[in-house]
C-alpha cells in the first residue's frame, strides 16, 4: 500500500487536497460550501452593508447546514438529554443503535422494548430537531435586525445602494425591528416546544402504539407514502425514499444529514428570507424569488441530478473505467473515496507494470474531474451568474420603478393628469 506522495507534481497535490477535503469533516465543508455562496457575492457585493449582512447570512446558514444537525442530533440529543431519559440499563443500548434505520431494527434481534423505545427516541430526536428549520427561518430576520442595529438601515433600495440620497423611513424601521424580534422569539418558543414534545415521545411513546406509529411516520413519510398508495414504481420509491426522510443517516455509527432535512431546511428557509424580504421594500422581495428557489432546487436536487448526469456522459464515452463503473442492472455504482484509491493504484501498477504512485496520480486526476466539474459549476452557475443576474434585475426593476417619478419631478403639470383607455382621451 502507497504510504508517500512525495513524487507527486505540485497540481497532483492540489487536486489531492481537493478530493480529500470533498469527502472530509463537518468544518471543511463549512468552508467550501461557504465560499461557493459567499465569494461570487462578495466579488459582486453592491454596498459595504450589502456585503456585511449576505456575509452575516452566508456564515450562519452554513453553520446551520453543517453543524446544526451533527451537534443536535448526535451531541445534545442522542448523547445527551435523549440518553438521560432513558432507563440506565438500557441507555447504552439505546444510544448506541439509534444511527441505525427503522428496518435495520425492525429486523434485529433486539427484545420488543428495546425496539419500541428506539422508535420513539429516533422520533423524539427528530421533533427536536424542528430547532433547525426553525433557526433557518429566522435567519432573514436576524439578517434585517443585523443591518439596522449596525447600519441604521432598514431599506433595501440602500443596503443595494440603488437609493443614492440614502432616506430611511423611521416607521418602516420601526416595523421591521417589531416584526424580527417576534419572529425570532416565537421560533425560539417553537424549537422549546419540539424539544419538549420529543422528549416526552422518547421517554413515554414506547408505551402506545399511536405514539410508535407516529414516530414511524415522521422518520420516513415517503415509506408511509409508498405503502398508502401501493406505489409499484421503483423510482417513484427511491425519489420518496431519499427526499422525503426526515431520519438522519447512519454515517458510520454517527447521525448525519439526510437530503429530506436538507429539503425542509432549505425550503423553510425560502418561506423565511421571502416574509423578512417583504419588510424592507418589494425589490428586495422579488430579488429573493428570483434567486433563492433556483438555489433551493439546487440544493436539494440539482448538484446530484448533475453529479449524477456527468458520471452518466462518462461512463458512455468509456472514460475513467477504474472509477466509473455499471452494475448488473445498468446503474452507475459509488465512485471509489480518495481512501480507496491507493488499493487500486496498487493493482493497476501489477496489471501495466508500472509504479503504485504513478498509478494514484492518474487516478487522482480522474476523480478531480468527476468530482470538479459539478463543483465549479455550482461556482460560476449558481454562485456568479445567478448573483449577477439577480443584481442586473433589482437594478432595472428599481429604474423602471423610477420612471414614473422622474416624469412627475420633470413636468408638474403631469401630476394627476389621466387617461380614460376607452377612449384615449385625457
Amino acid at each position: 500500500m502507497i504510504t508517500k506522495v512525495n513524487g507527486f507534481t505540485p497540481t497532483t497535490k492540489h487536486l489531492d487536497k481537493f478530493l480529500k477535503s470533498q469527502e472530509n469533516l463537518s468544518h471543511t465543508r463549512f468552508i467550501q460550501g461557504t465560499l461557493t455562496n459567499w465569494f461570487p457575492k462578495a466579488v459582486l457585493s453592491r454596498s459595504l452593508i450589502d456585503f456585511s449582512e449576505f456575509t452575516f447570512l452566508e456564515f450562519l446558514e452554513s453553520g446551520i447546514f453543517y453543524f446544526a444537525a451533527p451537534f443536535f442530533g448526535e451531541h445534545a440529543f442522542r448523547n445527551g438529554i435523549f440518553k438521560k431519559i432513558q432507563p440506565k440499563k438500557l441507555q447504552k443500548t439505546i444510544t448506541k443503535n439509534i444511527p441505525k434505520s427503522l428496518e435495520e431494527i425492525k429486523k434485529s434481534k433486539l427484545d420488543k422494548e428495546v425496539k419500541n423505545r428506539l422508535t420513539t427516541t429516533k422520533g423524539g430526536i427528530i421533533l427536536g430537531c424542528i430547532t433547525i428549520p426553525a433557526m433557518e427561518y429566522a435567519l432573514g430576520f436576524a439578517k434585517n435586525l443585523f443591518t439596522l442595529k449596525v447600519f441604521k438601515v432598514s431599506d433595501f433600495n440602500n443596503v443595494a445602494n440603488l437609493n443614492k440620497e440614502k432616506t430611511e423611513n423611521t416607521q418602516q424601521q420601526k416595523r421591521v425591528e417589531t416584526h424580527a424580534k417576534s419572529v425570532l422569539l416565537k421560533t425560539g418558543l417553537l424549537s422549546a416546544g419540539g424539544i419538549g414534545a420529543g422528549l416526552l415521545l422518547a421517554s413515554k411513546g414506547h408505551k402506545y402504539k399511536s405514539a410508535r406509529k407516529f414516530s414511524e411516520i415522521l422518520l420516513e413519510p415517503g415509506e408511509q407514502i409508498s405503502k398508502l398508495f401501493n406505489i409499484k414504481s421503483e423510482k417513484t420509491n427511491k425519489f420518496l425514499k431519499e427526499y422525503l426522510k426526515l431520519d438522519f443517516v447512519n454515517n458510520n455509527g454517527k447521525l448525519a444529514l439526510s437530503k429530506g432535512q436538507l429539503a425542509v431546511t432549505c425550503i423553510t428557509g425560502l418561506f423565511g428570507y421571502s416574509s423578512a424580504a417583504k419588510d424592507r421594500g418589494k425589490l428586495d422581495f422579488y430579488e429573493v424569488w428570483t434567486r433563492v428557489p433556483l438555489v433551493v432546487l439546487y440544493t436539494i436536487f440539482g448538484s446530484s441530478i448533475l453529479d449524477a448526469g456527468f458520471k452518466k456522459y462518462l461512463a458512455n464515452k468509456g472514460k475513467f473505467p477504474e472509477l466509473i463503473k455499471r452494475d448488473k442492472k445498468g446503474n452507475i455504482q459509488n465512485v471509489p473515496t480518495r481512501q480507496e484509491l491507493p488499493q487500486i493504484a496498487e493493482k493497476l501498477a501489477k496489471a501495466n507494470n508500472t509504479s503504485a504512485e504513478t498509478e494514484l496520480a492518474k487516478l487522482i486526476k480522474q476523480k478531480s474531474i468527476i468530482t470538479g466539474v459539478p463543483f465549479l459549476f455550482s461556482l460560476v452557475a449558481m454562485g456568479f451568474t445567478l448573483s449577477a443576474v439577480s443584481r442586473i434585475w433589482t437594478k432595472y426593476r428599481y429604474d423602471h420603478q423610477q420612471k414614473p417619478q422622474n416624469i412627475a419631478e420633470l413636468n408638474p403639470s403631469f401630476q394627476g393628469f389621466k387617461v380614460d383607455l376607452t377612449t384615449n382621451k385625457p
